[in-house]
């Protein structure tokens, strides 16, 4: 591996090269908008133990084996469309990362690929602006990326990023339920299931595709030069 080479692979994986447009990276913007569908109905099931709040009060009963375990036993299904969202950014960068968002977007406005269908009308539904948030958590995320991040500022980075998308979903679906009047059960048992123990998860495996995302970048060069 030549010099000049080895300056501009790591050029490209650290300090965000800017990636031209051309018919592939147009290409790659297109499946990653596809990847994103994908995602949105992707759903990952996986049990794990937790500690619930009746926890001292459950054991002193003395219950039977069968019911400790389903009783500190979760199961969720999670779905890692915020996730995807990580991956498109290491992978595309701020530039093209923001365009998939947008083509996700205006192809929701004409076809049901949104996870409650699609149209117009789904700006006024409640999960709306988790999606729009991700705009403003792609433009973040992909300029810190531009500089060397090592371990822990990628895991600040996924926490900042996903804390951004929830806080301004959140936002956004106070602000639809203002519109429609809603009650406030309504509107916390959305926030609930939107921005619960999901928000977790997101940034668990947000830490994971940010990772990965930034390998396939790299192998992407490699296969270019």
């Amino acid at each position: 591996m030549t010099k000049r080479f080895s300056k501009q692979l790591n050029s490209f994986k650290y300090k965000g090269e800017p990636i031209k447009i051309t018919i592939g990276t147009l290409l790659l913007t297109a499946f990653c908008i596809l990847l994103l569908i994908i995602a949105t109905f992707t759903q990952i099931s996986f049990s794990h133990l937790y500690l619930p709040f009746d926890t001292v009060s459950f054991l002193s009963k003395e219950p039977a084996d069968y019911e400790i375990i389903s009783h500190f036993t979760k199961t969720y299904r999670y779905i890692p469309q915020i996730p995807t969202v990580f991956f498109i950014i290491a992978l595309l960068g701020r530039k093209f990362g923001i365009l998939a968002i947008l083509g996700y977007i205006i192809l929701g406005m004409f076809f049901p690929i949104f996870a409650l269908g699609g149209g117009v009308t789904y700006l006024f539904e409640y999960g709306f602006g988790y999606i729009l948030a991700f705009i403003p958590a792609i433009f973040f995320s992909g300029t810190l990326l531009k500089v060397k991040t090592d371990f822990l500022r990628i895991v600040l980075l996924s926490i900042l990023g996903v804390l951004a998308i929830h806080v301004l979903g959140i936002l956004y679906m106070l602000f639809i339920a203002t519109l429609k009047n809603a009650s406030m059960d309504l509107v916390s048992s959305w926030i609930a299931s939107q921005s619960g123990v999901q928000i977790l998860y997101d940034m668990f495996f947000s830490v994971l595709a940010i990772y990965i995302g930034r390998f396939s970048r790299k192998l992407l060069w490699i296969i270019m030069c």
